[in-house]
């Protein structure tokens, strides 16, 4: 008996040994696979890309612990999140989780979590200590990302704790389009407008990280991923980071792994669609439709580097531009509705080869 439980104790620390040396393993993996775009998120404001107007106001505010409502706007990947976030950093240290209520467009966001979740925490005092006796701003943010999500009737139920809190709370508003916000939250807000980045500061980024994670990369990619990007540097760090952990920690990464990466349709289909219409044959436009598919290309990806392709494009006049033009945004409409394809695509080709047969 004595033998057995010494046993069953010996066959327990073992397990007890292989879950802790699990754990230890799964602990290192973890710390190994944190997204770039988290590990390199600015942790003041200063560290906040190319916004530097925004930059300034912003300093000036946490240099008075006067922060007024805030309607940060602008596209994707420009740092409007990461910028109030860093800013509730300085303002609060280590009491930046309990200063803090942030919803996203993942969460219900209708007009009862407005009227309960929003106002209960908005009606709550703060204390102007921190926890090691350092001043601290006597109010809270609540941060609504992506607001221009938020159904009329959850932004005038907002209006209304904007007005009632406004000595114990902050409210920034964050969106891409700031048409869909309602006046009355509007005026009550100062309004930053967030610009595409620059080029030369997406190169500065990528080429710091790329420093710091050791990673090899052609000097002709980092403007590939510019291209590919379009001022988002979300975008550009995720697609470095995916590209960087599919050729392997020693692979040098090269541009047509970014191109593949991104799923953008190299240029030579491009031009195959432009001589294929100028050959008013429809059966090689069928068959042109059928290869596209079978390399499993995005048919709207297509459409979005065939307009720019056209748009440049010297060999034709701007009657023909304009004809092609006004058709390609008419398939894109369809496709963005759920339409095929398949017929997108002949559709745009049938029109293409009437505007090129008439000029």
């Amino acid at each position: 008996m004595q033998a057995f439980l010494k046993t069953g104790r010996t066959t327990g620390d073992s397990s007890a040994a292989c879950t802790s040396g699990e754990s230890g393993t799964l602990t290192k993996r973890a710390k190994h696979s944190v997204p770039w775009v988290e590990k390199y998120r600015p942790k003041s404001v200063d560290d906040v890309v190319e916004q530097a107007e925004v930059v300034a106001v912003l300093r000036e505010s946490l240099s008075t612990t006067d922060l007024p409502n805030l309607l940060l706007y602008g596209p994707p990947g420009t740092g409007k999140t990461s910028t109030i976030l860093a800013a509730a950093r300085q303002l609060f240290g280590d009491m930046f989780k309990e200063r803090i209520l942030e919803l996203n467009a993942s969460d219900d966001r209708g007009i009862a979590v407005i009227r309960n979740k929003v106002k209960t925490f908005a009606q709550l005092t703060a204390s102007g200590t921190r926890t090691d006796g350092k001043p601290c701003p006597p109010f809270k943010i609540v941060i609504l990302d992506e607001a221009d999500a938020m159904t009329h009737a959850a932004q005038a139920a907002l209006r209304r704790t904007m007005e009632k809190e406004t000595k114990t709370t902050r409210f920034c508003l964050v969106c891409n389009y700031v048409s869909r916000i309602i006046e009355p939250i509007t005026s009550r807000c100062t309004k930053f407008r967030f610009k595409p980045l620059g080029e030369e500061k997406i190169i500065e980024r990528l080429r710091y990280i790329c420093e710091q994670e050791g990673v090899k990369v052609d000097e002709d990619v980092y403007k590939d991923i510019v291209n590919i990007s379009g001022g988002d540097l979300r975008r550009a760090i995720t697609t470095l980071q995916s590209c960087h952990r599919l050729k392997g920690t020693q692979a040098r990464i090269e541009r047509q792994d970014i191109l593949e990466m991104s799923g953008v349709v190299p240029e030579r289909y491009l031009e195959e669609f432009i001589s294929v219409c100028k050959s008013s044959n429809y059966s090689k436009l069928e068959e042109y439709v059928q290869n596209l598919s079978y390399d499993a290309y995005s048919v709207g990806q297509l459409f979005e580097q065939l307009t720019e392709y056209i748009v440049y494009n010297d060999g034709l006049t701007e009657k023909q531009k304009a004809l092609i033009c006004e058709k390609l945004g008419e398939c894109c409409f369809r496709l963005h509705g759920g339409g095929s394809e398949y017929i997108q695509i002949m559709d745009l080709g049938c029109v293409t080869i009437q505007a090129l047969k008439d000029q």
